[in-house]
């Protein structure tokens, strides 16, 4: 998850050729000679990337293009939700590469909305750390190329709010701290907390323990001030809330500029995900896809990705380029203990339009 860069524009570097002017054949009486044509000019060569806002670094993006000389058009969505409901709308067409995560990319998967990984193509491929590989979403990575993971957790500004008193989603319920909350626009990122909290397990397809997590949700949604997930972090930064379930990505940035901000791995665990690179079906440019994929599977770009952005990637020769300090942050690589309390979600088919149901009743107020 989560996420961001909303790079509106293209980066674009490309020509154009002229075409050749062409004369009308003489008039003659003899039969015409056999003629070759020349092949038709082609244009400028791109790839179109759905992508989370703020999730590849400019200047990643910027050698790429210089180095291939394929111009990059970048466009944006909030949530899973979001960029699904575009694609299966324009069924696989418009974009090369999207980005979703875990459980998007099981349910793309076995739609049809994606295509086969062409590994072949892709001469990095064995940077990638093969823990990461082969689950259960997309076995033996047929079709996606994990690119970050990540987890949703608590951030909190200590200078506002002892962190020490936050150990568990359940204390957000706390009274003192109404009006002090962001949560992101996540319908299973929440339920998930809802479910926790509730005493039920993260996936749930019983109606009656999702009600019970919308009802637990409910008496937390006074306490919300914020609900941001196009930049998550900001509204810390900018002192609007205390406490934000965000990305730990997110977090990590906020870091940078708040020095008592402190990232939470609670006592029930938090929501654990891998974001990765499909292709659509539909996809136009099918080669420079892949040329893109495999230019981010490079070590450096790893490197840059980890460093501006505070995910962990699963690339074992981008993290060995990282220096220590960072390397051991735990806020972007979370201790074997707190990924063993984690969670991932997996795709519950129709049941998401329960959690869809109570999401939309939530956000109305009711």
């Amino acid at each position: 998850m989560k996420k961001w860069l909303a790079l509106a524009a293209a980066l674009l570097i490309g020509g154009c050729s002229d075409k050749p002017e062409t004369q009308a054949p003489a008039e003659t009486t003899a039969a015409p000679a056999e003629t070759t044509a020349a092949p038709a000019p082609t244009g400028p060569q791109k790839v179109v990337i759905y992508n989370w806002t703020e999730y590849i670094p400019a200047a990643v993006l910027e050698q790429f293009t210089k180095e291939t000389g394929i111009e990059v058009e970048y466009a944006t969505y909030e949530s899973n939700e979001a960029m699904y409901a575009k694609i299966k709308l324009m069924d696989g067409k418009g974009y090369d590469i999207a980005v979703p995560s875990t459980f998007y990319v099981e349910k793309m998967r076995k739609e049809g909305l994606i295509q086969p990984i062409k590994k072949e193509l892709l001469k990095n491929y064995g940077n990638l750390d093969a823990n990461m590989m082969n689950k259960p979403y997309d076995p033996n990575n047929d079709f996606s190329v994990p690119y970050l993971w990540g987890a949703t957790s608590i951030a909190v500004n200590n200078k506002d709010v002892d962190a020490s008193k936050i150990t568990k989603w359940a204390d957000l319920w706390k009274p003192e701290y109404a009006g002090k909350l962001m949560i992101m626009d996540d319908v299973r990122d929440n339920f998930y907390v809802g479910l926790r909290v509730a005493g039920f397990q993260n996936n749930s397809t019983n109606e009656e323990e999702i009600k019970a997590a919308y009802e637990k949700l409910k008496a937390l949604w006074p306490s919300i001030k914020v609900i941001n997930s196009d930049s998550p972090k900001t509204p810390l930064i900018q002192g609007n809330v205390s406490i934000g379930a965000i990305w730990n990505g997110e977090a990590y940035m906020a870091q940078q500029e708040m020095e008592d901000l402190q990232y939470i791995y609670p006592e029930e665990g938090a929501v654990l995900w891998v974001d990765s690179f499909v292709i659509p079906k539909g996809a136009a440019n099918l080669d420079n896809a892949h040329k893109f994929i495999d230019f981010m599977l490079r070590a450096e770009s790893a490197k840059a990705a980890i460093e501006e952005l505070g995910y962990a990637a699963p690339n074992t020769a981008g993290i060995a380029l990282l220096d220590e300090a960072l390397r051991t942050n735990k806020t972007v690589f979370p201790s074997a203990e707190d990924i063993a309390k984690g969670s991932f979600h997996q795709d519950l088919g129709d049941t998401v339009l329960v959690y869809e149901k109570y999401w939309e009743l939530l956000k109305a107020g009711q």
